[in-house]
């Protein structure tokens, strides 16, 4: 038996600095930071070497280490035919997690079309082949944040490629949230059935469990006329137990980062799943 590995995303506090969120993460009994470097502060162009060295001491310091870092929260497409700004700038993360000792990045990356003869599917491979380079040359790898598609396309992409540099940030909630917005989309009615047996957010694991190096602990459902919402931890479709088990069962054994976008009180919304999640052994 041992206990999950807690951290937090920092900027789901909406603390007024970064110091008072990394002490309110201490005092939660969490262990990790989930850190963005999507800009601000923490970007790579505003940490340099000694900068990198500092922050990690401060937190260690209070007993924690960044769980991962997160950048491209949705603003880049790697469908398109030319990312070359993009893949710059996923060189600088790569390199940044890697001196932040965590040497995973989660972000977004667009949409993966599930048709192999799609140009956008192509782009996708020959730009996360780029990635990966980037990956294994600075011992860090790119963590796919799930949501846009169902597993076997991520099995997919991560097979092709064929490196240890591309792997998956598993949001059960994202698998719960997109499915609703592609049928409201469509203007259709939202079957659950079949949409969560097609984006399988807790048996998903199954398939692609092997591939998971870090988790964002978020919960969401979708209400009987169609809407979407990311709800408080617990309270909606997201079976946590069988979740955890399935993920232990396939060797997990990183962060659960609890993320927490919306809400009146992410502090108290946080505190919940980090108590939960504390008190679960597998």
């Amino acid at each position: 038996m041992a206990n999950l590995k807690i951290a937090v995303m920092l900027g789901s506090l909406r603390m007024e600095t970064p110091e008072l969120g990394f002490e309110k993460i201490a005092e939660m009994g969490a262990t990790g930071v989930h850190l963005s470097v999507g800009g601000g502060a923490f970007a790579p162009e505003n940490l340099d070497k000694q900068a990198r060295k500092d922050l990690l001491k401060y937190l260690n310091g209070l007993g924690l280490e960044i769980s991962a870092v997160s950048a491209w929260g949705g603003g880049v497409h790697l469908e398109e035919d030319d990312c070359t700004e993009a893949l710059e700038e996923a060189r600088r993360v790569l390199e940044l997690s890697a001196d932040l000792e965590c040497a995973i990045w989660q972000g977004h990356v667009g949409i993966m079309p599930e048709d192999e003869t799609d140009p956008g599917w192509q782009n996708h491979l020959r730009h996360h082949e780029i990635i990966a380079k980037h990956g294994e040359a600075t011992g860090a790898c790119l963590a796919i944040e799930t949501g846009p598609e169902p597993p076997y396309v991520l099995k997919r992409l991560i097979e092709t490629i064929g490196s240890d540099a591309i792997r998956i940030n598993w949001d059960p909630a994202n698998l719960i949230l997109w499915p609703a917005r592609y049928a409201q989309e469509r203007g259709e009615a939202f079957d659950k059935q079949k949409w969560m047996d097609l984006f399988q957010p807790v048996e998903g694991i199954n398939m692609v469990g092997e591939y998971v190096v870090h988790t964002h602990a978020k919960d969401a459902l979708v209400h009987d006329d169609g809407q979407r919402q990311e709800v408080a931890f617990g309270t909606g479709w997201v079976d946590w137990d069988r979740y955890i088990r399935l993920l232990a069962d396939k060797g997990f054994d990183g962060y659960h980062a609890i993320e927490r976008e919306v809400g009146e009180n992410p502090v108290a919304d946080i505190q919940t799943a980090v108590d939960f999640l504390k008190g679960f052994q597998v």
